[in-house]
């Protein structure tokens, strides 16, 4: 007798992350009460399962869900405000000042929306985000239905946000509280980057993130300068520092880890710490090439990141995932480094295990949440295909993408957003914003 189930998908290829390397030819996925509940051949799925909805994906690979792990969602109301500039212009020039005229409940609302759709249409169905306002940004992943971990931003410095740490953590805090029991949404503790938050609460922060069980997901090493005036301030490299305040261990997730020698690589592989590598961010800023063979051969977890539209200027894992590779490539002289299943699995399995949501996310497998994706190949550009998982890092690229599932639930059906908001009131939202800059 067979199963009753909500959904199968049918897909030419499915590319699960785990076991790694492994491409299934004409398989197909089972899904119930948001779950993956079967993988097997597509005949034997026709006889085993009773399904409410069938998709047949006959020229498509089915993927996880990608897994963005740093980007500031609301900067996409910024993108493009100021290119061609180092990091430190950039935001001294050009992003702090914009953030202290407008930044608010509101910005990050609606900044947060636009974000939140512009991924889920790129295959994106979890984003650890890092910005202000985290009660605005966790109604927009509330309402548009995508996953997230949301970081409650500490600095030292007065923002439109907040005055001092106390009062980011204060109000941060409680915004986890307010949201702490979603089953989307998540929070972790998001101090800014060395250099801009005092040990006494990097201190602080360390004990909050054992006391609460959480993330701490942080800037770090992210150009030249930053280590040298560490250095001189401090005696010694970001990453020295942050291990002498017990900041360190497998709950942290470091951002850019542009520029590391082989001792900050020993302390990240020591701690069990993950890196967010954000190649195009780093490209655009000048900032540097991360050192991704190396890390990667220390056994330390790296996961693909977008960083903000500010600085990208897009939120597109298919272009992190080509960039990663290439760099990697071309950094080390060596064509074998960072292959496309590498790649595939930063942008998914990795960026979910950095997260600690690797048991829910990350793969297809049996008993995890259908967080899933399917990019087609039936195009003139994608043809012909030997390889689907080149295909998806060196070929495909967002605009690819025909469906997108987040525990079940479908958000992007034949190329189409299926959300709570139609793309006229998404875009209304970047002409009000653009209008309130240009003034």
């Amino acid at each position: 007798m067979s199963q009753p189930v909500d959904l199968v998908i049918n897909a030419r290829w499915i590319i699960p992350v785990e076991p790694a390397g492994v491409t299934l030819n004409h398989h197909a996925v089972a899904v119930r009460s948001g779950r993956i509940v079967g993988i097997l051949p597509q005949n034997d799925a026709r006889t085993r399962y009773d399904a409410r909805r069938t998709i047949n994906l006959p020229d498509h690979v089915l993927i996880p869900g990608l897994v963005n792990l740093h980007a500031h969602c609301a900067m996409t109301l910024m993108r493009g405000i100021a290119d061609d500039l180092p990091l430190m212009r950039w935001l001294q020039e050009a992003i702090w000042p914009a953030e202290s005229r407008h930044v608010s409940s509101s910005f990050v609302r609606e900044g947060t929306l636009l974000a939140i759709a512009e991924m889920l249409r790129g295959g994106i169905t979890t984003c650890n985000e890092m910005y202000f306002h985290p009660d605005a940004a966790a109604e927009a992943f509330d309402l548009l239905g995508m996953r997230g971990i949301i970081g409650l931003t500490v600095l030292e410095f007065p923002t439109p946000y907040a005055s001092d740490a106390d009062d980011y953590l204060r109000k941060g805090l409680a915004a986890r509280d307010a949201w702490r029991d979603h089953p989307l949404i998540g929070f972790s503790l998001a101090p800014h980057a060395p250099y801009t938050v005092s040990d006494a609460n990097l201190a602080r922060i360390a004990s909050l993130a054992a006391e609460l069980d959480v993330r701490v997901h942080m800037h770090i090493h992210e150009t030249a300068q930053e280590v040298a005036d560490s250095v001189a301030q401090h005696g010694v490299r970001p990453l020295a520092r942050l291990a002498g305040l017990n900041l360190l261990g497998d709950h942290f997730i470091g951002v850019h880890g542009v520029h590391l020698n082989e001792s900050d690589i020993e302390i990240l592989h020591r701690h069990g710490c993950s890196i967010a590598h954000c190649p195009t961010s780093n490209m655009k800023l000048a900032s540097g090439i991360a050192p991704v063979a190396p890390l990667l051969a220390s056994d330390i977890r790296v996961g693909l990141g977008t960083d903000g539209a500010a600085s990208n200027n897009r939120l597109d894992l298919f272009q992190e995932m080509r960039h990663a590779s290439l760099l990697a490539k071309v950094s080390t002289l060596d064509a074998t480094v960072v292959p496309a299943h590498s790649a595939l699995r930063m942008a998914t399995l990795d960026g979910a295990k950095a997260l600690g949501l690797d048991a829910r996310i990350g793969s297809i497998e049996v008993g995890k949440e259908a967080d899933l994706c399917a990019v087609a190949f039936d195009s003139l550009e994608t043809r012909p295909c030997f390889d689907p998982a080149s295909h998806l890092v060196h070929v495909a690229g967002r605009e690819h993408v025909s469906h997108v599932w987040v525990a079940g639930e479908i958000r992007v059906d034949k190329g189409n957003a299926v959300l709570q908001l139609n793309d006229t009131e998404l875009l209304g939202f970047a002409g009000l914003w653009q209008t309130k800059f240009s003034n």
